[in-house]
């Protein structure tokens, strides 16, 4: 198969991903009573609600320009954390909605190629169940890092005591500068690259799905 057309596939798979990720940040801050993502007509599956000009379009581009691992986000899903019912406990649960709905997708490929593996059928296919599993345990353990905005945040200020959360809010302003730094100087992947690897292993794939 073309380079193209498979760096084509990852972005269709990528943007599944991401907008399964903000539907369910939308979905769970509905439960818990904020109806801002519904109103602004965020709470949908429709991918073309979700992207980011940048992060959706232009880096995933970039990536199969460059030859490398095709890896985005979505635009964040709009919560008042005002309109909830217990803003601190639930913006915890809506942070850590949008890492499980992939952990989910994740569980889901893996069954996918289980029965694709067992009973020789639509083969073809491995390679995407492969990639979708991937760029799924990706996403999830990316973003439970808990450096601002990241969805690890917000589960870590759900945690802290309300004096530590203050001072951990300060954080906020050089949250996306701290991420490029890790980004770019490989410290990222160094450290997430070993959790990755052993949830894909986890999962019954092996080491060949693999793209970091």
């Amino acid at each position: 198969m073309p380079e193209l057309t498979i760096g084509l596939i990852e972005i269709v798979l990528l943007l599944f991903s991401i907008t399964v990720h903000e539907f369910f940040h939308g979905y769970i801050a509905e439960k818990f009573g904020d109806d801002t993502a519904r109103l602004m007509g965020r709470l949908t599956l429709n991918p073309l609600a979700h992207i980011d000009l940048f992060g959706t379009i232009l880096l995933p581009l970039l990536a199969i320009i460059t030859h490398m691992p095709v890896f985005g986000w979505a635009k964040p899903v709009p919560v008042d954390p005002y309109k909830l019912n217990n803003p601190k406990r639930d913006m915890m649960f809506v942070g850590i909605a949008g890492p499980l709905s992939n952990f989910g997708v994740a569980v889901g490929s893996s069954f996918c190629l289980w029965i694709l593996k067992s009973f020789s059928v639509f083969l073809y296919l491995i390679p995407v169940f492969n990639y979708l599993l991937t760029i799924n345990i990706i996403l999830a353990v990316f973003n439970l890092i808990p450096i601002p905005p990241l969805d690890g945040s917000q589960i870590l200020k759900g945690i802290l005591p309300a004096r530590i959360s203050y001072e951990y809010d300060k954080l906020i302003p050089f949250g996306f500068l701290i991420i490029l730094f890790l980004l770019t100087s490989g410290l990222l992947w160094y450290i997430l690259g070993p959790v990755v690897s052993y949830l894909i292993r986890w999962l019954g794939v092996g080491p060949s799905a693999l793209i970091i």
